[in-house]
């Protein structure tokens, strides 16, 4: 008796990444069909040509996808998220520049469109994975065969990927045991040079694709956007000792450590803080002013799904590109605030960013397991 294929949803951008992926579904013996989804772009003609739209979503990538799925022979669809996409994640990253934090798309992108609308509605129509272009590894080894098979209770974990370069396990931390069950990372066992010469060899035109920015519906500038849908405000911009030395427009156009575009003479200035009550701007010309080692953190989420015993030794990163840094998580006595103190003094702390912990142990491959992560509050 024939088992039946594994149906996976592949979100396809246009990109090598998440082409590469379907291709790897494929060959494995997936039942592969390609996804693309339509996100919303600001396509106000006020912005420059060229700029007016989101990379992702864009008439090129959807046709670039679309050539693929066919080179592949799978079927192609189009998932429209548009409203769904400027509800959840543009007019929350607005509200979060308003409140004065500096808020990551990309980190609820993945946990409400990617992992969310899109896996609903995968296994609405009786998929049984969601995959995408993402360089991380997920402990289940389900990607190396594409025949159905019992799927055992177990606890699912996320694992850096075989390109410290390219992991992009930062903006995964928010994911959950339920969607990880249904989830799968084709290219997290491979490097971006071993990627592209599996484009070649499956002789897919996506060599010369450019990647990804990191925030894909702006366009341009982020000030440039921001000025566009967040009115104007002035206040002051104060030093440490809270002497005037200019004007700002608005707070949230600044985030902290920011040092170009602030406007003062005899610089450099780098933003320390943001007092709201005061819509005051708060600078420095010391840099080791940006330095601190508590950061105070909210709402985490834990991959296993069950909060670990604090306090707990981590590796942890303050941004995507950050170094990962020894840390000690404890508990701060109120309702979901933790902290985290680290060995050394971190840069530029910013409030709305997620602060990401791993493993501190080193596993096989030199690969670090994601325990989760919480938002930063200062």
């Amino acid at each position: 008796m024939a088992t039946q294929k594994i149906k996976v949803i592949c979100a396809m951008s246009g990109g090598i990444d998440s082409s590469v992926s379907a291709a790897l579904l494929k060959k494995a013996g997936f039942d592969v069909v390609g996804i693309f989804i339509k996100f919303w772009s600001d396509c106000d003609e006020s912005y420059r040509v060229g700029l007016n739209k989101n990379r992702c979503c864009s008439a090129e990538s959807e046709n670039r996808a679309r050539k693929i799925a066919r080179i592949l022979n799978i079927p192609f669809y189009i998932l429209d998220l548009q409203k769904e996409f400027k509800e959840k994640i543009v007019d929350s990253f607005l509200d979060g520049y308003k409140k004065g934090i500096t808020p990551n798309p990309c980190v609820i992108c993945n946990k409400e469109i990617k992992f969310g609308l899109l896996l609903e509605k995968a296994l609405g129509l009786g998929a049984d994975f969601v995959a995408t272009g993402h360089y991380a590894v997920k402990n289940e080894k389900s990607c190396l065969s594409g025949r159905q098979a019992k799927i055992k209770n177990q606890n699912y974990r996320i694992l850096t990927s075989a390109d410290d370069l390219k992991d992009q396990t930062y903006f995964l931390h928010k994911l959950s045991q339920k969607q990880l069950k249904h989830i799968l990372f084709p290219v997290g066992e491979y490097t971006k040079p071993q990627v592209r010469k599996l484009a070649k060899k499956f002789k897919l035109p996506v060599l010369e694709t450019p990647e990804s920015q990191e925030v894909c519906f702006i366009p341009g500038e982020t000030e440039v956007f921001l000025k566009k849908y967040l009115k104007e405000k002035p206040g002051d911009i104060v030093n440490l000792q809270g002497n005037k030395l200019g004007e700002h427009s608005g707070l949230w156009f600044y985030t902290i450590g920011q040092r170009k575009g602030i406007g003062l003479p005899g610089g450099p200035y780098y933003v320390v803080k943001k007092d709201l009550k005061k819509n005051d701007l708060i600078v420095t010309k010391d840099e080791k002013n940006l330095e601190q080692k508590e950061v105070i953190f909210e709402n985490p989420n834990w991959i296993s799904g069950q909060e670990p015993n604090f306090p707990l030794k981590v590796e942890a990163k303050i941004r995507y590109r950050h170094p990962l840094a020894p840390a000690l998580i404890s508990k701060t006595g109120k309702e979901g605030i933790f902290k985290a103190v680290f060995k050394d003094p971190q840069r530029a702390v910013t409030p709305g960013q997620s602060i990401v912990f791993y493993n501190a142990k080193v596993e096989e491959k030199g690969r670090r397991e994601v325990l989760g992560g919480g938002t930063i509050v200062r």
